[in-house]
């Protein structure tokens, strides 16, 4: 795995569970934001052939 297929599933996995805990203390407008970020990951890893899985939040 290389550097860029590495960090990318890192920053997934950290903004999965920064959407996760802005959910559960309701906040609704950090929820949004980190919401918006992940779907650009997610975009960003599709158009560079990373398969992240099916685990979105």
């Amino acid at each position: 795995m290389d550097a860029f297929t590495t960090g990318i599933l890192q920053r997934i996995r950290a903004t999965e569970s920064d959407l996760t805990r802005a959910r559960e203390t309701g906040d609704d407008f950090l929820a949004e934001v980190e919401q918006a970020e992940l779907d650009d990951l997610h975009r960003l890893a599709a158009e560079h052939g990373v398969e992240v899985g099916a685990t979105r939040v």
